[in-house]
């Protein structure tokens, strides 16, 4: 009997050292450290995951498009395979055309699914990814180094400045404000075709802003879009290729504009 005993002792010690996680079929990540990586046209402040046993886990920090690489918060636990993330963004365009009005904060909701994924490394050398697309939905993302943007606009940027100069931004005088118009585009090209590449997005862009904003519209171009699709750089290259001919055609709108079913909605 007092063998028994023992054996029911050492059950309640054990369960109270690890909790009901160990008996329950949900999994459960504890000591990761979080990353957010903002692919929206605005800024992100601040995020908050939540799960459905009271735990979450916050990130953010006023990134800009296309930053978060490399910053981290530690360590969170997070249980589950159903998530909500809170979190906020805002135009910086607008913000910087009255610095002493408060910013307008755009605040939103976001469900995450994401299925049981097995991780390894100790507390701290996990980390979730978080990214935010320009449809507003959010992917995660288990990783154990700090790369792995998914869509530079950085580079992009760095390109079309560098390539063009003043051209490529005539009416702006502000660095970041230029930045953040190569942004909004390259955040149009994903919205429209599912552009990630910065070879794709450096096309996009400057046919958008130096050609011709509808230039996705010529015959030639649309053809482009079918037979390069889900060929990441594929699109970039071929629209590197196109006649002078094709090219002056668009630039001068003289072509009849055709839309095709290639948009996402």
């Amino acid at each position: 009997m007092m063998f028994v005993t023992k054996r029911i002792l050492l059950l309640l010690t054990v369960l109270a050292l690890v909790g009901c996680d160990a008996f329950s079929s949900e999994p459960t990540y504890s000591g990761i450290s979080v990353e957010g990586m903002n692919y929206t046209p605005f800024n992100l402040t601040r995020f908050v995951i939540h799960d459905k046993y009271g735990n979450t886990a916050s990130g953010g920090g006023d990134l800009m498009p296309g930053a978060g690489e490399g910053r981290l918060s530690c360590c969170y636990k997070l249980k589950g395979t159903d998530f909500t993330v809170d979190w906020e963004i805002y135009d910086a365009d607008e913000a910087v055309k009255n610095i002493y009005a408060p910013i307008k904060k755009i605040r939103k909701t976001t469900q995450v699914h994401f299925p049981k994924t097995k991780v390894s490394g100790g507390a701290g050398d996990v980390v979730l990814a978080v990214h935010f697309y320009p449809d507003y939905h959010i992917e995660f993302e288990f990783r154990n180094d700090l790369s792995g943007s998914r869509i530079d606009y950085s580079a992009v940027d760095y390109w079309f400045q560098t390539k063009y100069g003043k051209v490529a931004n005539p009416d702006v005088s502000e660095e970041f404000a230029a930045f953040r118009r190569t942004a909004r585009v390259a955040a149009q090209g994903w919205l429209k075709y599912r552009l990630t590449d910065s070879a794709d997005l450096e096309q996009y862009v400057y046919y958008t802003l130096l050609i011709n904003p509808e230039f996705d519209e010529h015959a030639a171009v649309q053809r482009i879009l079918q037979e390069t699709k889900g060929t990441p750089g594929a699109f970039g290259a071929a629209m590197r290729k196109l006649p002078d001919t094709v090219v002056q055609e668009i630039k001068s709108n003289r072509f009849d504009h055709q839309r095709i079913g290639a948009e996402h909605g």
